[in-house]
C-alpha cells in the first residue's frame, strides 16, 4: 500500500474509515440507544427503497441532511422548491437519528429514510433506485461514492449553506483525493466570501456566495409565531433567561449562580430530551423547578425554573426572552443562535463558535458574548442589564438578520435556470 499514489492510499483509508465507523456503531448498538436507532433504521433499507420507488414516475428532488440542525437549513429550501416545482416528489434522508427520529413524519417529504453508509455498492444501488434529477447536500455533507454515482447519473448536484476553512482536509497538501469531492458538485452555494476565495484558490470554480438558508427559516418562524400562555404566565413581569439546547456542562456552569437571582425566571430546553437530563437539572434546582408537561396556570408561578420536556418548542420560546444562552459551545460547537437573534435578544455562547459564521458576526457586533466560565458569564450579563443597552443590541441583531435574507431564493433561481 505504501507504494500506491497518495490519492489511492487516501481512497482506501476513506473506505476503511467508513466501514470501521459502521462496525463501531453496530457494536455500540447493543448498549447505546442512539447507536441502536442508527443501525436498526438502516436495516433492510434497500428493500424499503425498492418498494417505495418501484412505481414512481415523477421527477425526484433529493435533500440530504446530517441531523436536525441541517434539516432546519434545508427546510426553507424544501418548502420553496415544493412551491416552484410542484411536479417533483421530495426524498429526504438523514445520517443521524437525532434528525430522522424527530422529522420522520415531515409532511412535505414524500419519502424519508436513513442514508445507507457510503460504499460503492450502496451508492450505486441507492442512486439507481431513487433516480434523483436534482440533489441538495446540506452544509458539511460530502460523500465520495454518492457524489461519484450521482455525477455518472447526470443529476444536478448542489451543496448549500456551506462554509470552507483552510484547516479542512480538502485544502491540505495531502488533500487531493478529498478536494475531488468538491469537483462533483454543479454548484457550491457558500455562506461567505472567504469560502469562495478558498475554493477558487484550489481550482474549484463552481462556488457562489448565497449565505445561510437558516436566516430565511428563522425570519419565517418569527412572522408565524404562536403565543404560549403558560410561558406568558411564568414570565409575567420578571426578566426571563432562556438556556436553549443545553448540555450538562452548560447547566453545571451556569445554573447554581443563576438560581441566586430570585427575580430572574429561567427556561431550560435541553439539547437531548431524556429523563436523565431532566433529573440532573432538577437535582441542581431542588424545589425551584417545574417540568412543562406538569405545569398549569395555578402551579407555574411558584417555580423559578421551567424545564421544557418536549421537542420543537424552543424557537417559539424566544419571543418571551430577555436574554438567551445557547448551548453546545463546550462541545462540538454551538447550536442555533439565529432563532434568538431574530428576536433581538442578547445572546451568550460557549467558546467553541468559530465554525459558525453567524456567531462570529454576532460576537463582532456585540450582540452575542462568548464565555468560558461562570465568572465571564456573570460579568457580561451584568453589563447588559440596562434597557438602553438591550435596545441597542436588539436593533443591531434584527438588522443583521434582515441583511442576510435571500439565500433560499438565490438557490431556487439557479434551479429554475437548470431544471426548467
Amino acid at each position: 500500500m505504501c507504494k500506491l499514489p497518495i490519492k489511492k492510499r487516501l481512497k482506501i483509508l476513506y473506505q476503511f474509515a467508513i466501514k470501521a465507523y459502521a462496525l463501531l456503531l453496530f457494536l455500540a448498538s447493543f448498549f447505546h440507544p442512539k447507536a441502536r436507532l442508527w443501525v436498526v433504521g438502516r436495516k433492510d433499507i434497500f428493500s424499503k427503497l425498492k418498494l417505495a420507488f418501484l412505481s414512481n414516475q415523477s421527477n425526484v428532488a433529493w435533500f440530504h441532511c446530517a441531523s436536525l440542525g441541517e434539516f432546519e437549513q434545508a427546510r426553507p429550501l424544501i418548502e420553496s422548491f415544493k412551491i416552484e416545482f410542484s411536479e417533483y416528489k421530495i426524498l429526504l434522508t438523514f445520517f443521524s437519528p437525532s434528525g430522522y427520529e424527530v422529522r420522520k413524519n415531515y409532511p412535505l417529504a414524500d419519502w424519508i429514510f436513513y442514508l445507507p453508509i457510503d460504499t460503492p455498492t450502496n451508492a450505486a444501488q441507492f442512486v439507481g433506485m431513487v433516480k434523483p434529477k436534482v440533489v441538495f447536500f446540506t452544509k458539511y455533507e460530502f460523500w465520495y461514492y454518492y457524489l461519484s454515482a450521482l455525477r455518472k447519473s447526470g443529476a444536478l448536484i448542489i451543496s448549500f449553506s456551506t462554509i470552507f476553512q483552510p484547516r479542512q482536509v480538502f485544502f491540505k497538501w495531502y488533500g487531493g483525493f478529498y478536494l475531488r469531492f468538491l469537483t462533483f458538485f454543479d454548484k457550491l452555494f457558500v455562506q461567505n466570501e472567504s469560502s469562495l476565495k478558498l475554493l477558487l484558490a484550489h481550482g474549484v470554480k463552481t462556488g457562489a456566495i448565497a449565505g445561510d438558508t437558516r436566516f430565511d427559516r428563522v425570519a419565517a418562524l418569527a412572522k408565524d409565531i404562536k403565543p404560549i400562555p403558560l410561558v406568558e404566565q411564568f414570565k409575567r413581569n420578571h426578566p426571563l433567561l432562556i438556556l436553549g439546547s443545553t448540555w450538562p456542562v452548560d447547566i453545571a456552569m451556569l445554573l447554581p449562580s443563576l438560581l441566586l437571582q430570585a427575580d430572574l425566571k429561567i427556561v431550560i430546553a435541553p439539547h437531548e430530551i431524556s429523563e436523565q437530563n431532566f433529573v440532573q437539572i432538577e437535582a441542581v434546582c431542588k424545589s425551584k423547578s417545574l417540568r412543562f408537561s406538569a405545569a398549569n396556570m395555578s402551579n407555574i408561578n411558584a417555580a423559578q425554573v421551567l424545564i421544557i420536556d418536549n421537542m420543537g418548542m424552543l424557537s417559539a420560546l424566544y419571543q418571551y426572552a430577555d436574554y438567551a444562552y445557547i448551548g453546545g459551545g463546550f462541545g462540538k460547537g454551538i447550536h442555533n443562535t439565529l432563532e434568538a437573534a431574530t428576536f433581538g435578544i442578547p445572546i451568550f455562547i460557549g467558546p467553541k463558535y468559530n465554525k459558525f459564521q453567524e456567531a462570529i458576526d454576532l460576537v463582532a457586533l456585540q450582540c452575542a458574548f462568548a464565555v468560558a466560565n461562570a465568572k465571564q458569564f456573570n460579568t457580561h450579563f451584568a453589563s447588559i442589564l440596562t434597557i438602553e443597552t438591550k435596545q441597542k443590541i436588539a436593533i443591531k441583531a434584527r438588522h443583521y438578520v434582515q441583511q442576510q435574507l435571500g439565500a433560499t431564493e438565490q438557490i431556487i433561481q439557479y434551479c429554475k435556470q437548470q431544471l426548467l
